[in-house]
C-alpha cells in the first residue's frame, strides 16, 4: 500500500489530507505517513 500512496501522492493525485485517511484506516503507519509527505502525522 505504501508504494502505491507516494506514488500518487508525488504525482499530486494525493493531498497531505488523503494520506491521513490512510493512516487512520489502519493501512498506513504515522511514520510511513511522514516519508511520503514529509511532515509528522498529526492524529486529530
Amino acid at each position: 500500500m505504501f508504494k502505491i500512496v507516494k506514488r500518487y501522492y508525488d504525482k499530486g493525485i494525493y493531498s497531505n489530507e488523503d494520506v491521513a485517511v490512510f493512516v487512520r484506516a489502519g493501512k498506513l503507519t504515522a511514520a510511513e505517513y511522514e516519508l511520503i509527505t514529509g511532515e509528522p502525522y498529526e492524529a486529530e
